[in-house]
């Protein structure tokens, strides 16, 4: 029998509650504001984004992104 082994971080991303859930598109359409927020106010706190970000490899890729492209026009 072939089994194969799930790396710690694959089931940390699989056990991650996701409460208060969001989607994608919904975390896409918030991206600019979170980040703007994040930029301007230090203590900013999303719980829905940063749940997302931190089940969603794609999402928080983007965000990080984002982060950068700002940061560096600064």
């Amino acid at each position: 029998m072939n089994q194969r082994r799930v790396s710690r971080e694959a089931l940390r991303a699989m056990t991650l509650d996701t409460q208060p859930w969001l989607s994608c598109d919904e975390c896409f359409d918030r991206m600019d504001t979170y980040v703007e927020r994040l930029l301007t106010e230090p203590d900013h706190t999303d719980v829905a984004m940063t749940t997302h970000l931190n089940a969603c490899t794609a999402c928080a890729e983007e965000t990080d992104s984002l982060l950068a492209l700002i940061r560096s026009d600064h």
